[in-house]
């Protein structure tokens, strides 16, 4: 492991989560009512910080789009716009789609079929199952261990993978990435508020950002 590797930006943005979670853990342990309340609240920093990770990782993926759009193939066009779709939808409903923001009342649709009443689809409740627990923390959680701890190890055994990713322009992690979210999943545990979750959050756009930023297999935003 090659701690020079990291470059600056990688480091601040490692140094913010230390900070993040250090006065998380503080808080829960000192003052739970304002953690709950105040430091990890709805329409709060820490909310409001994971949906601007998301928007700059579509945006930075869109933008490579754009730029790439002639000089690659139909493949990689798909699945670089695919995954800037997919973070630009995790930023709406990080924000409810700007209801709160703007103060516009939900529909009496998600009045009744949403768990908080709010005008997205991971708080959708259906057949009393939350939609959020079953597809956006089960489903997500295999995914990302999927995604950060095994295939990183395939990638690099696997010449047919390695063609596949790079044919969908899917980036793949560096060791420091993997490491700093087992670290900050780790430290959840000395947080005694179901809150903590919105810390994680917040790390999950953090490092996906820095992982479009400088992936592992960088060439797949090069021209040929």
């Amino acid at each position: 492991m090659n701690l020079k590797s990291i470059t600056r930006t990688e480091k601040l943005a490692y140094a913010f989560l230390a900070a993040i979670f250090g006065l998380g853990i503080y808080y829960s342990n000192t003052n739970l009512t304002y953690f709950d309340e105040v430091y990890t609240k709805e329409d709060g920093l820490v909310e409001y910080g994971t949906a601007i990770m998301l928007l700059c990782s579509s945006l930075l993926l869109f933008g490579r789009f754009f730029k790439f759009f002639k000089h690659k193939s139909i493949s990689w066009r798909i699945g670089v716009f695919f995954m800037a779709l997919i973070f630009f939808f995790g930023t709406g409903e990080e924000i409810s789609w700007g209801q709160r923001i703007f103060n516009i009342e939900s529909s009496q649709y998600f009045i009744e079929h949403n768990a908080q009443g709010e005008t997205n689809l991971h708080n959708m409740v259906v057949d009393g199952k939350k939609v959020n627990k079953i597809i956006f923390s089960q489903l997500l959680t295999i995914i990302l261990v999927l995604y950060l701890l095994i295939t990183p190890i395939l990638y690099k055994k696997w010449t047919w993978l390695q063609k596949l990713i790079t044919m969908f322009a899917v980036p793949i992690v560096k060791w420091h990435h993997t490491a700093v979210f087992l670290i900050v999943t780790a430290l959840l545990v000395f947080i005694p508020s179901d809150r903590k979750w919105e810390l994680h959050e917040l790390a999950f756009g953090v490092l996906f950002f820095l992982i479009f930023l400088s992936p592992l297999n960088k060439e797949i935003y090069e021209t040929n």
